[in-house]
């Protein structure tokens, strides 16, 4: 018997007894007691009540490729070489990485149930609860090297919100450079890593994770306030968004080497949650610089009024915090 059938049995939220799942999967309770708890291991909540069995508490919406692939869109279609869907792996843009690794992985999709070693920027943990939220990283392949790469994260964060805002969630923003927020609290971020030739042939895996599903129980793991999709769209999918990002960040992928970041540019910045508000930079270390957000560059920089002057501030280890006056 396969964790993934012992999943597909239990996804439904109901008790089913330890002698049901044995005769239904053909194994001894023993057995069924064993691929129980590895489902347990995953980080799946599992409960157990004498007389009944067992069951996960209002049950699991596993993902599904087939599903997921007949909701796609020609141009998503077309950018897409294969759909790897796993129930566990360290993180999804450790795979894509040992796929680039392989050769040939331009167009490469890989999602997740959980991560057990998930990451976002600056070497903090993302968070990755089985079955309940999106864990995605994208392949794509650039000839022009990192230049072409510039704003590339920005881009991806207005793809985010076209995706949502096409199932039904709205008041959503963008923080510089690559999170998504609702009302101040983080929905998604977004992870680029790139490898190859930093003046030529290079692939770059976009690593996205949002908050679909998350319960209550691994807030004390998050050191930040968040919200997930289903807080606002009760009769959300996670199917359906997981084909809705798709539709939009893929066919944005294929052409971002025509035209860049100049294309969303203008959308990002209509999207910024702090445009025309004081805010503290920090940028590295223990330093900080204080500004009014007047927008981004063409290359995804961050443009502030300092001591009324516009400075340009750009890396991968900026972030934005709101100043508390």
């Amino acid at each position: 018997m396969s964790v993934q059938a012992l999943l597909q049995a239990m996804s439904d939220g109901r008790y089913h007894s330890g002698a049901d799942l044995g005769a239904l999967l053909g194994v001894s309770r023993t057995a069924v007691w064993k691929h129980l708890q590895k489902l347990e291991g995953l980080g799946l909540p599992l409960e157990t009540v004498k007389g009944k069995g067992y069951r996960v508490p209002g049950g699991v919406e596993l993902l599904q490729k087939a599903v997921i692939e007949s909701s796609l869109d020609a141009p998503a279609r077309s950018f897409l070489s294969e759909l790897d869907i796993v129930h566990s792996v360290d993180s999804t843009s450790t795979r894509a990485m040992n796929r680039v690794a392989e050769g040939g992985a331009h167009g490469y999709v890989c999602l997740a149930e959980h991560q057990a070693q998930g990451r976002g920027r600056r070497g903090r943990t993302w968070v990755s609860p089985f079955g309940q939220n999106l864990y995605l990283s994208a392949v794509v392949e650039f000839t022009e090297g990192a230049a072409a790469l510039e704003g590339l994260s920005l881009a991806v964060g207005v793809g985010l919100i076209r995706a949502m805002r096409g199932v039904g969630v709205t008041d959503v923003g963008l923080k510089w450079p690559n999170d998504v927020l609702h009302d101040g609290r983080k929905l998604a971020g977004i992870l680029l890593e790139m490898t190859g030739d930093p003046s030529g042939v290079c692939q770059v895996v976009v690593g996205v994770g949002v908050n679909v599903a998350m319960t209550a129980d691994v807030s004390g793991q998050i050191d930040q306030p968040w919200i997930d999709l289903l807080s606002l769209n009760p009769d959300l999918s996670r199917n359906e968004f997981a084909a809705a990002l798709l539709n939009h960040l893929l066919p944005l992928l294929q052409g971002f080497h025509s035209n860049g970041f100049a294309d969303y540019q203008k959308e990002w910045e209509a999207l910024s949650v702090y445009s025309g508000n004081l805010v503290r930079l920090q940028t590295g270390g223990a330093g900080f610089v204080e500004g009014v957000v007047l927008g981004v560059t063409q290359a995804g920089a961050l443009r502030l009024e300092v001591a009324g002057e516009e400075q340009v501030f750009s890396g991968g280890e900026i972030s934005l915090r709101p100043v508390v006056l």
